[in-house]
């Protein structure tokens, strides 16, 4: 819910009013400020300390711990307001419920009197930005109709997912053979299957071998992440979880604009129960991917033209199709309303999207000497450049030789999901804007140019504009019955295979 329009206050204003501070209350007050002595303390305790002793270490101790508390109040106040205006509520009102989020940071002197393999890296700083933002989280929910959706439904079908993965991984046990264990706890390794391995590896001991077909952000994060948490793994879930969160808040925002919040609310459910939605929350680039696709949409339509170029360079720094995203872009900036005229300063930021990939490529040239080495590689994969009906033909001539009842099983799967989304668009490109046609129509094409059609079911899930289409169709309530039949078992049956080491997509 947005506020009415308003004379646009100054900077500092905007972020820090000292008045603020006393509308709350006491209480509120002396929370955020504790916390942010607490921040201030261990700042100084963790960089200052170990290099600085005496007056610069006092000075340090002093500046710290002042600092700390006023940069905590200033954030406090700072989104205190903004959420005052998102919500339509009092700013007193928002003041102290933000209040609320504060306290956690006081769990980090547990440092002096916790096992110190408690305390690894950095975990009690990261548990306590953790509980911090999910009282944020929980606290929009309260006041605002789209958190509140989104968090239902990530809630209820991500608990209902690792329920079923946990249980799978404990009763019926791994597929015969040796697979790698990425934890020695049973509910953890279960999350570190298949390319997993391969994003686990690379954040821990960079690109080596075929490692170098998996581009760079997701592993770079997990690596930043990894250092706080001092566990990678537990760092990659952290990371897919609330990029998938995240993705489907944008999700909700971009349809609700495009169409009403029934077809917004039906995607994202749809979203979240599709049958190999198990990756969202599995050590997989997909939700990063997908929430900075949508996102890169929601700016381009919302005419942000440089937000949406530097999500689509990140996006490019994911996945090679994330490259893709500068078909919707010039589209989109060459059909906006008038007025505004299109300028083409706004389409200058599309050039950021392909240099995500560029940069990549300038690091295999100078690693390997071929800048293209990360789809050279995927021969690993029996994957090479191919005309798109090459795959399919493929696929149906394994069918064909009936090569093990696994083998045509998996063949079957990768026909029926890559049939299914070129008959979604067929059927429904009519009530998409160009630029989702186009950026649909490429995401199906660049993977079935590869002559295999390995994967396909685990692409299709971050086909956004797929899920736009489904959600149109969905308010006849037997084709809602009908999506509905079709995701839970399989969603159900996937979840099982991808713990105990079968190869789902």
């Amino acid at each position: 819910m947005s506020a009415g329009t308003q004379l646009s206050p100054s900077l500092s204003s905007r972020l820090f009013r000292p008045s603020d501070l006393l509308i709350a209350g006491w209480s509120a007050l002396l929370a955020v400020a504790l916390a942010g002595l607490t921040l201030g303390f261990f700042a100084w305790y963790a960089l200052v300390v170990p290099r600085h002793h005496g007056a610069i270490g006092e000075l340090g101790l002093l500046a710290g711990t002042i600092g700390g508390v006023a940069l905590a109040l200033a954030i406090w106040t700072a989104y205190a307001r903004y959420f005052s205006r998102r919500a339509g509520i009092t700013l007193e009102r928002s003041l102290r419920y933000d209040a609320l989020t504060w306290p956690p940071f006081l769990i980090l002197w547990f440092t002096f009197v916790v096992a110190p393999q408690l305390t690894h890296g950095a975990r009690l700083f990261l548990l306590a930005i953790a509980l911090w933002s999910v009282g944020k989280v929980l606290i929009a929910a309260r006041f605002n109709q789209t958190v509140r959706e989104v968090l239902i439904d990530f809630a209820a079908t991500r608990l209902a997912i690792i329920v079923i993965a946990e249980l799978a991984a404990v009763i019926i046990g791994q597929r015969a053979g040796t697979h790698v264990q990425e934890s020695s706890h049973i509910l953890l390794a279960v999350w570190g299957r298949w390319d997993a391995v391969h994003y686990l590896n690379i954040a821990t001991l960079g690109y080596q071998g075929t490692d170098m077909a998996f581009f760079p952000l997701y592993p770079l994060l997990i690596r930043i992440v990894g250092s706080l948490a001092g566990n990678h793994l537990i760092a990659g879930l952290l990371i897919s979880n609330a990029s998938f969160f995240f993705g489907l808040l944008f999700l909700y925002k971009l349809l609700e604009h495009e169409y009403d919040r029934a077809v917004a609310r039906r995607a994202i459910f749809y979203v979240s129960i599709f049958p190999t939605s198990v990756y969202f929350t599995a050590v997989y680039t997909e939700s990063l991917f997908f929430m900075l696709t949508v996102a890169a949409f929601y700016y381009m339509r919302s005419r942000e033209w440089w937000v949406a170029g530097i999500v689509g360079f990140f996006a490019a720094l994911t996945r090679v199709e994330g490259v893709l995203l500068i078909v919707p872009f010039v589209i989109e900036w060459a059909t906006q309303e008038r007025p505004p005229r299109p300028r083409l300063y706004d389409l200058i930021a599309g050039a950021l999207i392909p240099l995500g990939l560029a940069i990549y490529m300038a690091y295999l040239w100078v690693l390997r000497a071929d800048p293209l080495y990360f789809s050279h590689v995927q021969i690993h994969w029996n994957r090479h450049l191919a005309p798109p009906w090459v795959s399919l033909a493929n696929a149906f001539g394994k069918l064909a030789h009936h090569a093990g009842a696994l083998l045509v099983a998996n063949q079957s799967l990768e026909i029926a999901f890559t049939l299914l989304m070129i008959g979604v668009l067929l059927a429904g490109w009519h009530s998409l804007r160009p630029s989702y046609i186009a950026y649909m129509a490429l995401s199906i094409l660049v993977p079935m140019s590869t002559s295999n059609l390995m994967s396909m079911p685990r692409f299709a899930l971050v086909l956004f504009p797929m899920f736009a289409i489904l959600a149109r169709w969905g308010d006849r309530p037997w084709v809602n019955n009908v999506i509905l039949a079709f995701s839970l078992p399989l969603l159900g049956l996937f979840t099982v295979l991808f713990a105990d080491w079968y190869w789902v997509a």
